[in-house]
């Protein structure tokens, strides 16, 4: 009795680990524990190079705007891509057609966005941070220049990536940002003497070009590119109409970043790396689980939404539910071992002990919110496949008004770490909104069906 038992619990595991949805997020989450920490070397490699210093406040100001504009733009088209290219499959089966638009758009919006960023380094840098000296706004625009090509090339790794995904070739897709670290690694260890001030934006294009190239190759070997006249389908012009509400989500999410360096630029020197250095672990936490989760669901979530709606939302929130579990319990591990984990990692030349203290506290303040953050990009991956983003621009220009008021009041008490409190509690805020919209929209289809 009790072999028979074990055998049917082994049984069981058996099944679960062979269904598709499991078996692509582990080949994800497989290959982002090999990426992640292939990042976090190349971090230890940026710290131990340049600490707390100017130059890499510089690099993350001219990382911000292109940074910016592909979180907004970027990927605010390849997100409403998927959900509709998969419908389009299912229907019109217009393949040709649809990617001639979708690539028509991508070249066309980056190279907007390109013209969008040089301006903001020609006029606006000095208004949007002030008080610095010639050589400070120099170094930014240098290295701007070599990161804006990176933006065109972001566009169509975005594109093609999706198409791997919409396919199931999660491998491919997920393997393409080891070629950015391993070019910044080479850069740092044997062209910083010549490089000099651009070697982190050297680094970050020879990375984006490689991994452009690779995706083209893979995609062209798997014949997922086909182009033809292109013409609009009803879905390509669902995906047209939902573009700005989706813009508008992603732009107010995007600018709460913006305005916590803003706010961390006003400050001493070394400020702004240090929020982003705090960003780092809870940042690989969330990307340890969300790229696995996020890259399957959404085209999950699109082929179930069109076959049962009811069964996509009851799959969403068992999801949900082992998400909050398991990363609170991480979320607790790390904050208390946060002193460590900083020491260990990024201590050692440029980066003393007293970068790490101010770290660690930040790095404490942030991994409280993972389990909030994780829902909250777990429902708008679900969200993004039933088309509701106006509501999720609203509720992007709340929370972006809660965190500006926030980081004014906290930073007057608490300095760099009151901007670490202010993005924690706007992400609990947002999780609750979204998590209990998502289920007032169950209730409202569940009982319909019942009726």
């Amino acid at each position: 009795m009790r072999r028979s038992s074990v055998s049917s619990y082994y049984l069981t595991i058996f099944n679960f680990l062979k269904q598709p949805l499991i078996k692509s997020m582990i080949v994800v989450a497989s290959i982002s524990i090999f990426i992640k920490a292939s990042g976090f070397y190349k971090e230890t490699v940026i710290a131990a190079s340049f600490g707390l210093s100017e130059l890499l406040d510089t690099f993350l100001i001219a990382m911000l705007i292109p940074a910016f504009v592909q979180n907004v733009f970027i990927n605010a088209l390849s997100n409403l891509f998927v959900p509709n290219y998969i419908a389009e499959l299912k229907t019109t089966s217009q393949k040709k057609q649809f990617q001639s638009v979708i690539f028509l758009m991508v070249i066309s919006l980056a190279l907007f966005l390109t013209v969008v960023c040089l301006l903001f380094s020609t006029y606006f840098l000095e208004i949007l941070y002030p008080n610095h000296t010639d050589s400070y706004y120099h170094l930014i625009r240098v290295q701007l220049y070599w990161i804006l090509p990176c933006l065109t090339l972001w566009a169509f790794s975005s594109v093609l990536s999706s198409l791997l995904e919409v396919k199931g070739r999660f491998f491919y897709s997920s393997f393409s940002p080891i070629f950015g670290t391993i070019a910044t690694i080479i850069c740092l260890v044997f062209f910083k003497d010549s490089l000099r001030e651009i070697v982190l934006a050297v680094g970050m294009l020879i990375g984006s070009i490689l991994s452009f190239f690779y995706q083209l190759i893979v995609c062209l070997l798997h014949n997922e590119i086909e182009l033809g006249k292109p013409v609009l389908s009803e879905n390509m012009r669902t995906m047209i109409r939902q573009m700005p509400p989706k813009v508008a989500s992603g732009f107010l999410t995007g600018s709460n970043s913006f305005v916590d360096q803003f706010f961390a630029a006003q400050l001493a020197a070394g400020s702004l790396a240090a929020l982003s250095y705090g960003a780092k672990i809870p940042a690989f936490a969330v990307g340890m689980l969300i790229l696995p989760l996020g890259r399957v669901l959404l085209p999950h979530f699109s082929r179930t939404i069109n076959d049962d709606l009811l069964k996509a939302y009851h799959q969403l929130f068992r999801i949900l539910k082992w998400v909050a579990i398991c990363t609170a319990v991480v979320a607790f591990i790390g904050i208390c071992y946060s002193q460590d984990i900083v020491r260990v990692l990024f201590e050692r030349k440029e980066f003393d002990s007293a970068d790490t203290t101010i770290v660690a506290n930040i790095q404490k303040i942030g991994l409280i919110y993972i389990p909030f953050y994780l829902s909250t990009l777990i429902c708008v991956k679900f969200l993004t496949a039933v088309n509701k983003n106006k509501f999720m621009a609203w509720t992007s220009f709340w929370n972006l008004g809660v965190n500006l008021v926030l980081n004014y009041v906290f930073v007057k008490y608490f300095g760099v770490y009151g901007l670490a409190f202010s993005t924690t509690i706007v992400y609990i805020i947002s999780s609750i909104i979204y998590v209990g919209f998502t289920y007032r929209q169950y209730s409202k289809l569940s009982n319909h069906v019942q009726i």
